[in-house]
């Protein structure tokens, strides 16, 4: 259950950090790979958006050069 619910923070942390960047997020999958990435096993759904918001910046940083 643990997994599950490590998915979903990822899913909805991946998911409002694309709202809050603009420009939409990276599909469901990117969505949750970027969430994870950002939160970790944190557990917390700000903390997470917060990681995943730096990470699409720094994405996007490196798709531009």
């Amino acid at each position: 259950m643990d997994f599950v619910w490590f998915i979903l923070v990822g899913l909805v942390a991946g998911w409002l950090a694309g709202l809050l960047v603009k420009g939409g997020g990276f599909g469901v999958i990117g969505d949750i790979i970027v969430g994870v990435l950002g939160g970790g096993l944190i557990g917390s759904i700000v903390v997470a958006v917060i990681g995943a918001v730096i990470l699409i910046f720094i994405v996007r940083l490196i798709k531009r050069a």
